[in-house]
């Protein structure tokens, strides 16, 4: 068995290949050992292992693709917790941005983009990343992500400057007063989840011009200090539900810069398994 697993900062999709060729899917929570310890790393594998191999079949080899995997060190609570059930297995970890870029060129060249919670981009050529422009966090980056979306609502909602209709949608769908959104941004953990979770309130009413020009901002900024970069004449490509539910908007601001958006997908993990040949 083959287990091939893409986390990022709210979820892991998780794939599991049989030696017969039977294909088992889960879901569970990210896994950013920054932001989980070993017991906490036991925990999803746990949850993730039965439902992918409920017969206890013995798995050869793990490919997994994460955020917060910059070296071995890193990523050594999700190995223990992975060892744990799976012992005889060959793991392998990778960045969530070398998945991306895998799964949207495999071993070819162009730029690739995640727009999901946070956002990050590379330049990737013949199966390689050879430039990244660092993401820098929800505070000091991450442009176009959810959490940038989120804050960018929030910063109008709480100085008054949202138009009364999306004003009253906020007010009705969430009830949160200043002291509580201080709170939740400042002081309790998950800001940038929390920030992130206002993204659909956004992308459902993307027609709006107070949004559509709220959305576009963000968007433009990643596109200026990141893809933009990387020079006009490479390919990009999209991972992520945000960044395909804001495709228009993506082709629309990027034209004056000269990027030409070649693939979208919401989620790498299908394109991985094919990568990986199973």
């Amino acid at each position: 068995m083959i287990i091939v697993a893409d986390s990022g900062a709210t979820k892991t999709a998780w794939r599991s290949v049989s030696t017969g060729g039977l294909v088992r899917s889960a879901q569970t929570a990210g896994m950013n050992p920054s932001c989980l310890d070993e017991e906490g790393c036991r925990t999803i594998v746990r949850e993730a292992v039965p439902v992918l191999n409920p017969e206890g079949e013995r798995v050869e080899s793990v490919f997994f693709y994460g955020a917060g995997l910059v070296s071995e060190e890193a990523a050594a609570p999700i190995r223990m917790a992975l060892e744990m059930w799976c012992p005889f297995a060959g793991i392998s970890f990778h960045s969530d941005l070398l998945g991306a870029a895998r799964a949207l060129f495999g071993d070819g060249s162009g730029i690739a983009a995640i727009i999901g919670t946070g956002s990050n981009s590379c330049l990737y050529e013949n199966g390689t990343i050879v430039s990244n422009i660092r993401p820098g966090g929800f505070i000091l980056g991450d442009e176009g992500g959810g959490a940038a979306l989120g804050k960018a609502l929030l910063a109008d909602a709480v100085k008054g400057m949202l138009p009364e209709e999306i004003k009253e949608d906020f007010d009705r769908i969430y009830g949160l007063d200043y002291p509580t959104i201080v709170r939740k941004v400042y002081r309790e953990p998950a800001a940038s989840a929390f920030l992130a979770s206002f993204a659909p309130f956004l992308v459902e009413r993307i027609a709006h011009p107070y949004v559509h020009g709220l959305v576009s901002d963000c968007m433009e900024a990643f596109i200026k200090r990141s893809l933009a970069r990387y020079g006009a004449e490479a390919k990009v490509g999209i991972v992520g539900s945000l960044g395909c539910a804001c495709e228009d908007i993506l082709r629309e601001v990027a034209a004056p810069y000269g990027l030409k958006f070649v693939k979208f997908i919401k989620s790498p993990i299908e394109e991985l398994v094919r990568y990986h040949g199973i």
